[in-house]
């Protein structure tokens, strides 16, 4: 693992991920589902969640032997909607699966209004070193308009509940974009993340999904996100983060320096990482593979027996080296050119964000540095005709 002061942004640091090994388990409980989430969650559901667990943990003990890890993430939905001595339980059942790196980050996700002091003790106890808070606001306003149950002062109680709980990372999750919010609640918001005790920021725009509460509302009529406002959100947010200390070592993500989330980068440097639980993907031998979304047809198949696997995808030596560079450019590190890197400069797009500042050829490395069009950069990777 990293040294513990490196910068976030190292080229050795994002490198030296790809050697990781790491595991992803989803949660897929909430109180309610945000309007414009469109991930594999349900609400309520709390019937299912001692099977879901048992589940969980019988799809472990199928996983073929891979490890030992050095990142462990839980996300969903919530985690914390499940008991702590349950997530601490799954755990413990991936670190008698695979092993677990002494020095291995473990995270989870989290919403303020589910955490409190027992919980926050019972998960540090239990070997979660890292918390992801999903503020998303500290305007009220906000928070109703993006159907979030928290109030701002929520979030600060959190963060400080789980640095005197000992966990070694606590983020910070911001969403910006709602049409409820102005220049002044996001400003706002985003000195209150800073001001709290925290390591780790991530910002995102707000996005309208196809088949989300939000998007049928956009399609009646209702506000949606408005890009150029986005922008400019994000730019503001990125410097005051600089300015507060913290490192942007992803278009999203800015960190203090030996902060940077491991999980993370084991994934951008297209790292191998085992995952559990409904629509949860994972990547191994080169290969990517997703368990089924809905929460019935994940317990029917475990407990019959059965990987709950829906699909599968084996990439080509072009198409592992096209999605190396694609995965590779989201970081401020960028990537080591290679042969994908080669044909994007050979290419007119390529040439063309060149030309216009947006992809720079620095230190040995492709960088996207003008991150708010990574999008661009990511259209011209995919263009690439690497069997040509």
């Amino acid at each position: 693992m990293a040294a513990a002061e490196a910068r976030p942004d190292a080229p050795d640091l994002a490198d030296a991920a790809a050697a990781w090994r790491g595991a992803y388990v989803h949660i897929p409980f909430c109180r309610r589902v945000c309007p414009y989430c469109d991930f594999a969650v349900v609400a309520g559901a709390g019937e299912h969640r001692g099977r879901y667990v048992e589940a969980v943990l019988a799809e472990i003990g199928m996983a073929e032997p891979f490890g030992p890890l050095q990142a462990v993430a839980f996300g969903g939905g919530t985690p914390t909607q499940l008991a702590a001595a349950d997530l601490v339980r799954i755990l413990h059942a991936l670190a008698e699966r695979f092993g677990i790196d002494r020095g291995a980050e473990v995270s989870l996700e989290a919403n303020p209004e589910d955490w409190d002091r027992p919980t926050a003790a019972a998960l540090a106890a239990g070997g979660f070193t890292r918390v992801s808070l999903g503020a998303q606001s500290f305007d009220r306003a906000v928070l109703t308009d993006l159907g979030r149950l928290h109030r701002p002062d929520d979030t600060r109680r959190a963060v400080a509940e789980a640095r005197d709980a000992g966990f070694a990372h606590v983020n910070v999750d911001l969403i910006f974009g709602s049409p409820a919010e102005d220049d002044r609640s996001w400003e706002g918001g985003v000195a209150a993340a800073l001001a709290c005790e925290i390591d780790h920021l991530s910002t995102y725009a707000l996005t309208v999904e196809r088949g989300t509460a939000l998007s049928k509302a956009v399609a009646a009529g209702a506000p949606g996100p408005v890009a150029d406002v986005q922008a400019a959100r994000y730019e503001w947010a990125m410097t005051e983060a600089a300015a507060a200390g913290f490192v942007r070592y992803e278009t999203s993500n800015s960190a203090r320096p030996g902060s940077a989330c491991a999980y993370n980068l084991l994934t951008w440097a297209q790292g191998e990482y085992e995952a559990f639980g409904t629509g949860a993907h994972r990547h191994r031998d080169g290969a990517r593979a997703w368990n089924v979304r809905r929460l019935d047809r994940y317990l029917e198949r475990v407990e019959a027996g059965r990987r709950p696997q829906s699909g599968s995808e084996s990439l080509d030596a072009a198409g592992r080296e096209q999605e190396r560079l694609l995965l590779g450019l989201r970081r401020a590190a960028g990537a080591v050119p290679g042969r994908a890197g080669e044909a994007l400069l050979a290419s007119p797009w390529g040439r063309r964000l060149v030309e216009a500042g947006v992809l720079e050829s620095r230190d040995g490395r492709l960088i996207v540095a003008r991150p708010l069009l990574g999008d661009e950069v990511s259209r011209a990777v995919l263009a690439l005709d690497l069997d040509g």
